[in-house]
């Protein structure tokens, strides 16, 4: 399969009984695979932007709590900041697996190395989805027609090849993807969302007690 262009011929049309039925190009069919990808990753960006910007306004209003001494407002204040780092995580984590599912889709692409890179790719966009389910609903969909997609080019390329692919090695590389990339957004959750315990945070404080101070006296 290293020569992609001479050989896809044999995969844009699938044999059945008695008929011979004429199918999307497998190239093009990864290449609007990769663009559907894409357009996820792109609402999963917009999500987590709108998460860090509400994070902010929480986490502003927990400072000015603690600046007037209400600790059950600011308590509040900082529980919501936690539930919302949650979601930021998981989004972000599922963002960034979306990622490289199109980079390797984009390596198919060019290599036409199917059956053995094809089965990570799927089982993480699977994963994704189950992940994903409980904060945006509405890509549960979007993303169960890419894992369609996917597992039919497996056996479309399957049958015209005869290639297969090692379902336990497919798998392990599809936990390291996600371990990957749960690794990577730990971090950048780390820098777009403020720490509680910070300098940023506790310099709020003694500015804003220091203010209130003077004005008392």
């Amino acid at each position: 399969m290293g020569n992609w262009d001479k050989d896809e011929s044999n995969y844009s049309k699938i044999k059945m009984p008695g008929i011979l039925r004429q199918e999307q190009p497998l190239k093009e069919k990864v290449s609007r695979t990769i663009y559907k990808l894409k357009v996820q990753q792109n609402k999963l960006d917009s999500s987590i932007s709108r998460m860090q910007n509400h994070d902010r306004e929480l986490f502003n209003k927990c400072v000015s709590a603690q600046t007037v001494k209400d600790s059950a407002r600011a308590t509040m204040y900082a529980n919501e900041c936690a539930e919302i780092r949650k979601m930021a995580s998981v989004t972000l984590r599922s963002q960034l697996a979306l990622e490289q599912v199109a980079l390797r889709l984009e390596t198919i692409r060019e290599f036409g190395d199917i059956a053995a890179l094809m089965g990570p790719v799927s089982e993480v966009v699977r994963s994704v989805k189950t992940q994903i389910s409980g904060i945006m609903p509405e890509m549960s969909f979007e993303l169960d027609e890419i894992g369609d997609t996917l597992n039919s080019m497996m056996v479309e390329v399957g049958e015209a090849t005869g290639q297969t692919y090692n379902a336990e090695t497919s798998s392990s590389e599809a936990q390291k993807i996600l371990s990957e990339a749960g690794t990577v957004a730990e971090q950048r959750i780390k820098e777009k969302f403020p720490d509680f315990s910070s300098k940023e945070f506790e310099s709020s404080k003694i500015s804003q007690f220091g203010t209130e101070e003077r004005t008392q006296t």
